[in-house]
């Protein structure tokens, strides 16, 4: 192969004349695509970490992978066999740690419902209740709960008074 400034290409896909204009501006769209779903799920890992946030970012980076393989092999960095190949992977992949991630999630779950203290499917945990300190609404909503109850007993006690007064009036 002749390397003159003349002969260079920005892509070299082996035939010149064959690259599609329209396939380099769907991959340059599905790149952009890619980056900006993987960004999005990074920073929802940042904000909630758990495993299952990690599958599922990982899921999404593999998207970006699928775009990195078709790119290198319009390059002809790539041969047609191997990418083939290394696309089917990675949907092999892409769906494994969603499956993955949709387990974990559940067996989260399952497990808080089992267990103490509970866990999030988010991978937080709730405190357990002997470590929660109780806040000062809640003291006053003990309060008023104590309050009424000893107020419907009041009342209960004076109805009560109130029918034994009017059986004796009756008498």
């Amino acid at each position: 192969m002749n390397f003159t400034p003349t002969t260079w290409t920005l892509l070299d896909a082996g035939h010149v004349e064959s690259v599609d204009l329209a396939f380099v501006g769907l991959l340059a769209l599905a790149g952009v695509g890619s980056v900006v779903l993987l960004g999005l799920a990074l920073a929802a890992l940042v904000r909630r970490p758990s495993r299952s946030y990690l599958l599922v970012t990982l899921a999404l980076a593999t998207l970006l992978a699928r775009t990195a393989v078709a790119v290198l092999t319009l390059t002809s960095s790539v041969a047609a066999g191997p990418h083939h190949l290394l696309e089917h992977a990675l949907d092999a992949v892409m769906a494994s740690l969603v499956v993955a991630a949709v387990y974990d999630a559940r067996s989260a779950r399952q497990s808080a419902a089992d267990d103490s203290p509970p866990i999030r499917s988010d991978g937080g945990s709730e405190p357990v209740e002997s470590e929660r300190v109780p806040s000062r609404e809640s003291a006053t909503a003990r309060e008023r709960g104590s309050a009424d109850e000893r107020g419907r007993e009041s009342a209960h006690g004076a109805h009560e008074r109130g029918r034994d007064d009017l059986r004796e009036g009756e008498r």
